[in-house]
């Protein structure tokens, strides 16, 4: 009896340890976990210029915004359409989409994420007092109705194929629906979110200070797999050399943009090297259209027949890019091969321009707000001097560029757009149709009535090919009309710490950070 119980005793004892080491275990690996997680810092050019997902549709804030806020679909780096805030969604008619939202989700500041959150958000957006630049992405809901607590309808006025990579676009990002109340409290709309910015994503917004830096913070209570980096600081530094500089003594972990010029010198640098992604961006050379000489088609056209594309990407990118023909790249559903492009044909510029008078040419102002762009701005400056062109270039601050431009300050400028939902809708109709003149995305301020519908009929058309046939006519037309240049396509350049891990670009620019670290 008595070994009996001696022999329980050590069994007894056996277990407890070894549950008392399981639990250590399992400790040690949170503790570790917390351990290995890094502070990252990545310098851009810029701070936001909202970090509300609904005021904003910039770089610099979707670079931000996207950590923040989540979406009801997502796209993956491999730029699949997956389910994101929504479990699982569905077509039930040409009009009617269904979603069914996970459960448990909490906002950072513990409100409830529900079908009632997302009504609020996607009303919001969408209207009209609050006037977001974004509200083109949404402008064909038509209502959104809550079924029960986590299964919303969204209703179009038509139907509207490109609804899901939509609502993936960062503009889709979910806001706590108390700061929206809030932010219809305010004497001016569309400030209260970029002051206490409060999504569901895997970081939480921590402190920006305006112009300098923003600093997010991993989300402790993340539904899902959390965050790896325990913060991520965006530092705005607009100049390249700094951003090197930065990054080469380990001040900075990432920095974007990188000038194709510096490729060589970080991807050798000991220490660092260069994320290379291919892009949906199309890089251009935009006209204000409602400015003389330039609301001349005839003179667009000259000016477009005069760029040498093949040469600012092999001078001036180092190769790092592909010629752009059309506002599409070939990524987009809706690029099209058989558009008549304009070639360059600096003679044929040369009679355009004297058979419409302007042979004795004239002089104006090109807008940039970068090295790259400063770069291409003194070609296009040499170029167009031959053709009795004087180009005088005014380069402006990032934070300022978007709205100098917006605003119809300018005459030509050099800017970019970035296709993130991969469909021509957006690669299109933000650009070139006349609702969205201004700040939303139609800087060279374009007003064709024929594009206009084109454009507004292919969002509606159920019809794939004939849909696809809509987008290569009005994209014949705009490169005829020649209210931009498309120059090229480029390879978005990210330097990094040779001990930066689990990086990821979408090619419309920003950036995946949930998996980084170091």
């Amino acid at each position: 009896m008595k070994r009996y119980l001696i022999l329980l005793t050590a069994v007894l004892l056996s277990l407890l340890a070894a549950c008392t080491d399981d639990s250590e275990t399992d400790e040690d690996a949170a503790d570790n976990q917390e351990s290995t997680a890094s502070d990252i810092s990545m310098s851009l050019l810029a701070t936001p210029n909202s970090m509300d997902p609904h005021a904003a549709n910039d770089q610099p804030s979707n670079h931000v915004n996207v950590n923040i806020y989540e979406r009801l679909v997502e796209f993956t780096p491999d730029l699949e359409i997956v389910p994101g805030l929504a479990e699982s969604y569905e077509q039930l008619d040409d009009n009617t989409w269904e979603f069914s939202l996970r459960e448990g989700i909490e906002f950072h500041d513990g409100e409830a994420f529900n079908a009632e959150a997302v009504k609020t958000n996607l009303d919001r957006v969408r209207d009209e007092e609050v006037g977001s630049p974004v509200a083109f992405l949404f402008e064909l809901i038509d209502e959104v109705e809550v079924i029960d607590e986590f299964t919303i309808h969204i209703k179009t006025k038509s139907p509207f194929a490109a609804l899901p990579s939509h609502l993936a676009h960062p503009a889709g990002g979910m806001i706590s629906p108390a700061v929206i109340e809030e932010d219809y409290t305010e004497e001016e709309l569309l400030t209260a979110v970029h002051k206490e910015p409060i999504g569901t994503g895997p970081f939480q917004f921590e402190e920006i200070s305006e112009g300098e830096y923003v600093t997010l913070v991993r989300n402790e209570n993340y539904w899902g797999e959390p965050a790896q980096a325990a913060s991520f600081t965006f530092n705005a530094v607009p100049e390249d050399a700094t951003r090197i500089a930065e990054l080469t003594t380990g001040n900075a972990d990432l920095i974007y943009p990188l000038d194709p010029n510096d490729f060589t010198q970080v991807s050798q640098q000991e220490g660092t090297m260069v994320n290379e992604t291919e892009s949906v961006r199309m890089e251009y050379v935009g006209f204000n259209t409602e400015k003389e000489p330039f609301n001349d088609p005839a003179l667009r056209q000259a000016i477009a027949h005069a760029v040498n594309k093949e040469e600012i990407i092999n001078i001036m990118l180092e190769g790092k890019a592909v010629v752009a023909d059309t506002p599409l790249s070939a990524a987009v559903n809706g690029h099209s091969d058989n558009i008549e492009t304009v070639e360059y044909d600096p003679d044929t510029a040369r009679e355009i321009l004297a058979d419409n008078g302007y042979e004795d040419g004239f002089t104006a102002e090109i807008t940039v707000q970068d090295r790259t762009a400063a770069d291409i701005a003194t070609y296009l400056q040499e170029e167009l001097k031959e053709l009795n062109i004087e180009l005088e270039i005014y380069q402006i601050d990032p934070g300022a560029f978007l709205d100098y431009v917006g605003n119809g300050e300018h005459d030509m400028f050099i800017g970019g757009w970035g296709t993130v939902t991969l469909d021509a809708d957006y690669g299109l109709f933000p650009l070139f149709h006349s609702s969205n003149i201004g700040t939303s995305g139609n800087r060279t301020h374009f007003s064709n009535d024929e594009v206009d519908t084109l454009l507004s009929n292919a969002r509606s058309e159920i019809d794939e090919e004939r849909r696809l046939e809509l987008y290569e006519e009005a994209q014949q037309i705009i490169i005829d009309e020649a209210p931009l240049i498309p120059l090229y396509h480029p390879y978005l350049l990210v330097g990094m710490s040779d001990e930066v891990k689990g990086y990821a670009q979408h090619p419309a620019s920003f950036h995946f950070l949930k998996e980084v670290n170091k």
